[in-house]
């Protein structure tokens, strides 16, 4: 019987033969993350086993990207931390305010994680990385201080979903519009512990920034990862950024699937997900007539420079709504600079928006954009949970990058063709 490429991949980190779903495995690990939020706990955790040195000083990275720059003396303990560490350690992978991004974003387009890799991190949007055709998947700090001391983690190789997407796109439909179309679908546990493997000839049309977006929300519907066989697409993306060799893997046509999920693309809209869960969804034209406060354009899930022109595309010669705060957010420097050169920041300006430098900020509630009580945001980020953003009378509604520019305009969650 063939694999699954997750199957493949975990296998490929072993000295199996093949594994199955449901066999508990050691893999070896290529990338173990860690942020600000995470890290820290990790590293205490790292110094009472007596350790001196991390297993390979090129495959632990740290990113300090949720509270930074510092909001208050308690982040900036906690990034210290992390600094005195990768200091310490000699960390090649370590990242600082000015060269820093969201790390999700960040790792992709510098090259770090590449196909065929195994990697963990202590943030539950790890599974960003199935774009590029690696396994990738969250763990918690303790796991991610063992895989820092070992270079091994433990894992229950998962069953896969295929889900298979086809038929062309409406316009405005993107990336974002199929993954919260899909997790509508199943439910927020809807492939607890599962792969979700995507496919289809509409997978085979999209860019590296759309198959980030999906990948990235597969844990909203309880995914243990998301993956994507790497085609040209991929290769074209990570030819000129891999800063290792790479191992394309793609699934055996006799490969076992618990599940088979088959999407008519031409049937969706661009969606939203109401408050509070990220499976509330439906089609724009269902949305009604929603007030809003905050419109925040960013995060892992869709602050790279293609959400960004679409954001623009939408704003260019108009302005916000005179109730509506816009918080623009590049995910890395580079997405900013590019975004400076293209003119964009200067849209987004003129548009009313304030325009920060990369960090995770409101999408946790950090900081950049906390809402108040009773206040409404329509954001591109990838979670409305009670509470998410602010306040536990606050409401979150998740959106594509034109939905969210759209909405701040018109003050009110609308889609692009209402302008």
């Amino acid at each position: 019987m063939g694999m699954t490429i997750t199957e493949k991949i975990l296998c490929a980190h072993t000295d199996l033969k093949e594994v199955h779903p449901g066999l508990l495995i050691n893999a070896r690990v290529d990338i173990a993350l860690g942020n600000d939020i995470t890290a820290p706990i990790a590293i205490a955790e790292f110094r009472k086993t007596g350790a001196k040195q991390v297993f390979d000083k090129d495959k632990v990275v740290l990113v300090p990207d949720h509270f930074t720059p510092n909001k208050d003396i308690s982040s900036a303990e906690q990034c210290k931390i992390l600094r005195d560490f990768a200091r310490e350690q000699s960390l090649t992978h370590y990242y600082e305010v000015g060269e820093v991004g969201v790390e999700h974003a960040l790792l992709p387009e510098q090259g770090v994680v590449v196909p065929g890799d195994v990697v963990i991190g202590a943030d539950s949007h790890t599974c960003t990385y199935g774009a590029l055709g690696a396994f990738a998947t969250g763990v918690g700090s303790t796991d991610f201080a063992a895989a820092m001391l070992t270079g091994e983690s433990w894992f229950k190789v998962p069953e896969t979903i295929k889900v298979v997407f086809h038929g062309p796109r409406q316009k405005w439909v993107s990336g974002k519009d199929l993954i919260l179309y899909l997790i509508g679908l199943i439910g927020v546990d809807g492939a607890l512990y599962q792969a979700l493997e995507f496919t289809g000839d509409t997978v085979a049309s999209l860019t590296m920034a759309d198959r980030l977006t999906i990948a990235n929300m597969a844990i909203e519907a309880g995914a243990k990862n998301g993956i994507f066989a790497p085609d040209e697409i991929t290769r074209a993306y990570v030819e000129k950024r891999a800063e290792r060799p790479y191992t394309f893997y793609a699934s055996d046509p006799d490969a076992r699937y618990c599940r088979v999920i088959d999407i008519d693309v031409a049937q969706i809209e661009p969606q939203v997900a109401f408050p509070h869960l990220p499976s509330n969804t439906r089609g724009i034209s269902q949305a009604g007539e929603v007030p809003i406060d905050q419109v925040v354009i960013g995060s892992c899930t869709n602050g790279r420079i293609e959400d960004l022109r679409v954001a623009a595309e939408i704003l260019k010669g108009r302005k916000a709504a005179p109730h509506v705060r816009l918080i623009v957010i590049p995910a890395t420097q580079q997405i900013y600079r590019e975004a400076l050169r293209e003119g964009l920041l200067e849209i987004f300006i003129e548009a009313k928006a304030a325009v920060s430098t990369p960090t995770c900020g409101p999408c946790l509630g950090g900081h950049m954009g906390i809402l108040a009580k009773g206040e409404r945001a329509v954001a591109t980020t990838n979670r409305n949970f009670v509470g998410r953003m602010g306040h536990t009378g606050s409401e979150i509604y998740l959106a594509n990058p034109a939905v969210a520019a759209a909405s701040a305009v018109l003050g009110r969650v609308a889609g692009p063709d209402e302008l």
